[in-house]
C-alpha cells in the first residue's frame, strides 16, 4: 500500500490499483521532522506522490530526486517543483539507484544521499533490499527515513530471538542500523488504511560482520529460516557440499555455533562466520 503526504489546497484523488492514501498535514510535518533536511543535502525519495514530502525538502535546501509511479501525481509535482526537485516517472524497482544520486561524479567524491519515502507496501521489501544492495555496491547513502506497514516495520527492526527476527532484519542488519521512530494510526491517512503503518531510520554504514561471498551469505539466511524451527544442524544440511570433507556438524563446529540452536538465535556475526566456513569448504 502506498502511503503519501497531505494534499495541499484540494487532495488528488486517492488512486485504489495504486494503493493511495493520502496523509493529514500534521503528520507530514511528524514525518519530515524525524528527517531532519538540512541545506545541501541530497534526497532520493521514493513514492513522492504529489510532493507533499518533496516540497518540505526543497524549502529546507536540499536537493531532491523524486522517484513517483503515478504519471498524474508526476505531472502535478513536475509542475509546481522547484528547480532543485528532478521529478522521475516510473517504478523505483527499474531505477539504477546509485545512479540516480551519483550522476556522472564518482560517488566517493561527495557526501552520500539521504533517502526519504512511503514505500509502496506490497513491494516495500524488494525495495528494502535494493536500498541494501545500492549500500553494499556503491556507499551512497547516508541514512533513510521510510514509511512501512507496521508488520514489515517489525521485520526491519527484529531482534535475536524473536519471532519477528529473520531474513530481512539480518540483510538489513548488515548495512544499517534500523530504529523505529514514529508509529501512525489509520487516522493519520484520508482514506484510512486497514493497517498501522511505522516510520524507520535506517543509518548505513559498513557492515559489522563483512562477509566474502555475499550471495551465498543471503542463500544461507534464506535456507535457514524457511526451517526456523528445527535445529541449526538440520536447517543447515541442504548447503553443505555434496563432495564434502567434512560433516555439517564438523562445519558449525569450525563457525564457533552450536548444532542444537535455533536459526532465530544467530547473531549477525555468527552468521557471516558461517557462511565463510561453508564457502571454505565448497573449494
Amino acid at each position: 500500500m502506498a502511503m503519501i503526504g497531505a494534499g495541499a489546497a484540494v487532495r488528488p484523488r486517492a488512486l485504489k490499483r495504486f494503493g493511495q492514501h493520502f496523509l493529514e498535514a500534521a503528520w507530514v510535518a511528524k514525518v519530515v521532522a524525524c528527517i531532519r533536511p538540512a541545506p545541501g543535502e541530497v534526497f532520493l525519495e521514493i513514492g513522492a506522490g504529489a510532493g507533499q514530502l518533496t516540497l518540505p525538502l526543497a524549502e529546507a535546501g536540499a536537493e531532491v530526486v523524486a522517484i513517483e509511479r503515478d504519471r498524474r501525481l508526476a505531472a502535478r509535482l513536475r509542475a509546481v517543483a522547484p528547480p532543485a526537485v528532478r521529478v522521475i516517472t516510473g517504478d523505483v524497482l527499474d531505477q539504477d539507484l546509485a545512479g540516480l544520486v551519483g550522476g556522472s561524479r564518482p560517488l566517493c567524491a561527495h557526501r552520500p544521499a539521504r533517502v526519504a519515502g512511503n514505500l509502496p507496501y506490497n513491494v516495500s521489501t524488494p525495495i528494502l533490499r535494493r536500498l541494501v544492495e545500492a549500500h553494499h555496491g556503491h556507499a551512497c547513502f547516508e541514512d533513510a527515513t521510510l514509511m512501512l506497514q507496521r508488520e514489515v516495520a517489525d521485520r526491519v527492526v527484529g531482534r535475536p530471538g524473536t519471532r519477528d527476527y529473520g531474513p530481512l532484519a539480518i540483510l538489513t542488519r548488515a548495512a544499517a542500523r534500523a530504529e523505529r521512530v514514529l508509529a501512525l494510526p489509520p487516522g493519520a491517512f484520508r482514506p484510512p488504511p486497514r493497517v498501522r503503518s511505522s516510520v524507520v531510520s535506517l543509518r548505513f554504514r559498513p557492515s559489522p560482520a563483512p562477509v566474502g561471498d555475499r550471495a551465498l551469505f543471503e542463500r544461507l539466511v534464506r535456507t535457514l529460516f524457511t526451517q526456523r524451527r528445527k535445529t541449526v544442524l538440520n536447517a543447515i544440511s541442504p548447503l553443505v557440499p555434496e563432495r564434502r570433507r567434512c560433516s555439517a556438524r564438523e562445519l558449525l563446529e569450525r563457525a564457533g555455533v552450536a548444532p542444537d540452536r535455533r536459526p532465530a538465535t544467530l547473531e549477525l556475526d555468527e552468521l557471516a562466520r558461517l557462511a565463510d566456513v561453508l564457502a571454505a569448504a565448497a573449494r
